[in-house]
């Protein structure tokens, strides 16, 4: 059986540090930084690092649906989420993820954006 990128690559210690490098310039992001400003910064680590490592193979799952209620309110935008695939890929590449991989877990990014994006930019 092929070895899962997430499995490759650590399992969820190995994600959480790709998602802790993601937030680190997220916040700094002048796109996306704002989106963070009252949140609880290590429970978002930890629910995206679940999220991640679901999308790479590893446990947990999320549904649509879930995804789509949990965005909703944010009203994010296409550009943000381009910025969003534009800091995971640095993380990732940061973190010594090979091009295949990168591109794969940005995909199965990509594959979320109708439930993550709810408006276009204004």
């Amino acid at each position: 059986m092929p070895q899962t990128i997430y499995e490759k690559y650590g399992g969820f210690s190995a994600i959480s540090r790709v998602v802790m490098t993601f937030y680190e310039m997220a916040l700094d992001s002048d796109q996306i930084g704002d989106y963070f400003a009252e949140v609880d910064m290590a429970r978002l680590i930890d629910h995206q690092t679940k999220f991640i490592s679901s999308l790479l193979g590893g446990p947990a799952s999320f549904s649509d649906e879930r995804l789509e209620t949990v965005h909703r309110a944010l009203a994010i935008t296409h550009d943000d989420f381009d910025e969003m695939g534009a800091l995971l890929k640095d993380a990732l590449e940061q973190h010594g993820l090979s091009e295949p991989d990168v591109r794969a877990t940005l995909a199965a990014i990509e594959s979320k954006r109708n439930v993550i994006v709810h408006r276009d930019a204004a």
